[in-house]
């Protein structure tokens, strides 16, 4: 009777504990979720950082970038890189900086625009109102980084997260500004040809939205998952049925979010991932204080996966996910402004609860807090 009632307890508590964070660059052992956890560099020559972004190369060797400086906004913020080879990340270096002295540059995006060549899409400008876009190539895996230019007149490509390729090859880069209120549009870029085109705004000034991340339904629809503003507690969607040439009216998911940075990808087996913050703006906790993963099969109902990070008062935030050619889910983010952290999943493991009401479910903790 006693080994009975041993029994039961390890297998309950085998399926509701939370996972265990492992110690940085620590592997973890066969049937764990949390496959790498690691920061990809412990020391740097600026002082603040945010805003990752990863892409992978066709050998399997991961590009990161983001961008660095003495805080957020200041003259000498520029776009470092770096590369993951054989395990191990190499010393950041600067990829970009702005022509223009005393100029900042912002929000940098990876993409494989084609095959052997990395694009690396970033903005400059002394405010945020005053942005441009601009890119820079790489045909060495993210070594070097060349052939600068500025995108066309109004445009600034990927706005924070990665663009997503259709079928026919078509590029469609979620996109947003911030001069005129907060609105949300999509930019295109054919698969033949080097013309630009991009939707009107997608969103009213009531509907405050910004930095969306494009994921592909089943049924051939593309979902937007957007950034709240605006007083706005809940992330946006809105969905297209025309590859991304109109979109529906955006509607709030139960999903809370406190003004944040999110980002999403379609996995393989076509279930859609998010990395988001799953806080709300009033909370004594800490708005980016607690960084979560969910996972959905039809991009409306969504189950808690893990909580990446959790710490009162702290910042873990600006998420970036991609999954890799061997299955595994990787994901950068912004560790407290002073590091950016990559933590590897192993999707095959994801166990999700429902989240209803927008509540987190409690089973799904952080460990040891």
């Amino acid at each position: 009777m006693l080994l009975r009632y041993l029994f039961v307890c390890l297998l309950f508590f085998t399926l509701v504990s939370p996972v265990r964070c492992l110690a940085d660059g620590e592997s973890a052992e066969m049937g764990q979720l949390i496959v790498t956890e690691e920061y990809v560099f412990e020391k740097a020559p600026f002082e603040e950082c945010h805003a990752a972004t990863l892409a992978e190369n066709p050998d399997g060797t991961l590009v990161a970038a983001w961008f660095g400086g003495t805080r957020e906004g200041n003259p000498d913020v520029a776009i470092w890189s770096s590369r993951r080879v054989q395990g191990s990340w190499t010393a950041p270096v600067v990829a970009a900086d702005a022509v223009e002295a005393d100029t900042p540059c912002w929000n940098p995006v990876l993409f494989a625009m084609e095959p052997g060549c990395m694009t690396l899409f970033y903005k400059t400008g002394k405010t945020i109102g005053t942005w441009q876009g601009e890119r820079v190539d790489s045909t060495d895996g993210g070594a070097t980084w060349q052939n600068r230019h500025l995108l066309p007149e109004f445009f600034l490509g990927p706005v924070k997260n990665k663009p997503i390729r259709l079928d026919d090859g078509t590029i469609l880069c979620g996109s947003s500004t911030e001069h005129n209120g907060w609105r949300v549009h999509v930019e295109r870029l054919p698969a033949t040809g080097s013309t630009w085109s991009r939707t009107e705004s997608l969103n009213s000034q009531e509907e405050s939205a910004i930095q969306p991340t494009l994921l592909t339904l089943g049924d051939g629809r593309i979902q937007m998952l957007c950034r709240p503003g605006g007083g706005h507690k809940n992330i946006w969607q809105s969905q297209s049925c025309d590859g991304g040439q109109t979109w529906s009216k955006m509607t709030p998911l139960e999903l809370p979010n406190p003004c944040s940075g999110i980002d999403a990808v379609t996995l393989k087996d076509k279930r859609q991932l998010l990395v988001y913050n799953h806080t709300n703006s009033s909370t004594d906790f800490g708005k980016r204080a607690m960084l979560n993963v969910a996972v959905s099969d039809d991009g409306t109902n969504w189950n808690a996966v893990c909580i990446l990070e959790k710490e009162p008062h702290c910042e873990f935030s600006y998420p970036a996910v991609i999954q890799t050619e061997d299955g595994l889910v990787h994901i950068l983010y912004t560790w407290k402004r002073k590091k950016i952290k990559h933590v590897a999943l192993d999707p095959t493991k994801f166990e999700g609860i429902p989240i209803e009401n927008g509540q987190w479910p409690a089973q799904i903790d952080f460990p040891g807090l």
